[in-house]
């Protein structure tokens, strides 16, 4: 166990939430010291089940419920509930993702939780939210992106799912944000509250910089802040790069450090005047990245330009400036593997060691 107990230390949280988003939010509760119990069904999380290139155990449920211990319960046992109820005399957050009404079936509904446990910060996860026409409605990361207009916003003419449970981890960090807001209420008001994020809250939120609308604008106006072809990723003579040169400075080095000085003229000096002649400067452009390798511009441009060669994400595992987020876990069943630990740090409170997911067992 690590001296560093982190700044969530003496919190302890019962989670029973199932497949991403939900466990997410506990975990990242647990990188910051709380105490985390996942408490799953005996058939266990679905997302134990998933397809996993790794034999022993799932990939994903690994990465997702590092720190937690385990335990199962049937709730629908009432002997079984009763553990539940028991466990809640000493808890601080609990979290599920049950469909709408589930909850109330299982005796662990708000109403009748709050009145018993006043201190209890009862967090629910949901895809639609639990008021309007479509909160009963089963929610998945992938459901959320096609309904909110994200996978639309990526290619309209043949829309695109964003991969890596990016709704997903975003409703959990947002949940896990508002449990810790609300801990800080708690310390003032003695009361716990109910507190709820939906993935589909999260897959709007994701989407700030385009979800404005002014009044008589047509339905199919453009919201995106796209810069045009220069911002985004080439082709190059090996590989491919990333490159963003969007203010003056990035735009007057990129233009020097590829022999396009002739660029740096009035009719290209802004971001909205490069978007509008993309057209004129993105073969050009790839012209000039097809002389090298995407590593090999990288190594040239990017201590003046931001940019990065698309790299697989096996090179996490080895690149020095990610190694620091990593930890070497070991697990009964999986054995030695390294993941990811933490994304934030505390001067002062530090942060526990993280540990692998718990075993299925009661």
């Amino acid at each position: 166990m690590s001296k560093n107990k982190g700044p969530l230390s003496g919190i302890k949280v019962i989670d029973l939430a199932a497949y991403i988003a939900g466990p997410y939010a506990a975990t990242l509760l647990a990188d910051q010291g709380a105490e985390v119990l996942k408490i799953e069904p005996p058939e266990g999380d679905n997302l134990r089940h998933y397809p996993s290139t790794l034999a022993q155990e799932s990939r994903a449920f690994l990465g997702i419920n590092r720190s937690k211990t385990g335990r199962v319960l049937n709730l629908k046992n009432p002997a079984e509930q009763q553990q539940l109820y028991a466990l809640l005399n000493d808890c601080d957050v609990l979290i599920h993702n049950f469909r709408a009404g589930v909850a109330e079936r299982l005796g662990i509904g708000y109403e009748s939780l709050a009145a018993r446990f006043p201190r209890l910060l009862y967090c629910v996860l949901s895809g639609y939210g639990s008021q309007g026409p479509l909160a009963g409605r089963a929610g998945y990361d992938q459901v959320l992106q096609s309904f909110s207009g994200l996978a639309h916003e990526q290619n309209q003419a043949a829309p695109q799912l964003l991969y890596g449970s990016v709704v997903d981890t975003m409703a959990g960090t947002l949940l896990a944000g508002a449990i810790s807001s609300a801990l800080y209420e708690r310390e003032r008001s003695g009361q716990g509250q109910k507190v709820e994020v939906s993935l589909l809250s999260a897959a709007l939120s994701m989407q700030s910089a385009r979800l404005i609308k002014t009044p008589n604008e047509p339905r199919d106006i453009a919201r995106d802040m796209r810069s045009g072809g220069i911002t985004g990723i080439h082709p190059c003579l090996e590989g491919h790069l990333y490159l963003s040169a969007n203010t003056a400075h990035f735009w007057q080095a990129l233009c020097e450090l590829c022999g396009l000085t002739e660029w740096l003229v009035e009719r290209y000096d802004t971001v909205r005047k490069r978007a509008t002649h993309a057209d004129e400067l993105l073969p050009k452009l790839r012209q000039v990245l097809a002389q090298k390798s995407a590593l090999a511009w990288e190594a040239l441009l990017s201590e003046r330009v931001p940019c990065s060669a698309v790299r697989p994400l096996a090179d996490v595992f080895e690149h020095p400036q990610c190694t620091p987020h990593l930890h070497t876990f070991t697990h009964p069943k999986a054995g030695v593997y390294v993941g990811f630990a933490h994304a934030a740090s505390f001067s002062r409170s530090g942060a526990p060691l993280p540990f692998s997911a718990p075993l299925l067992r009661s």
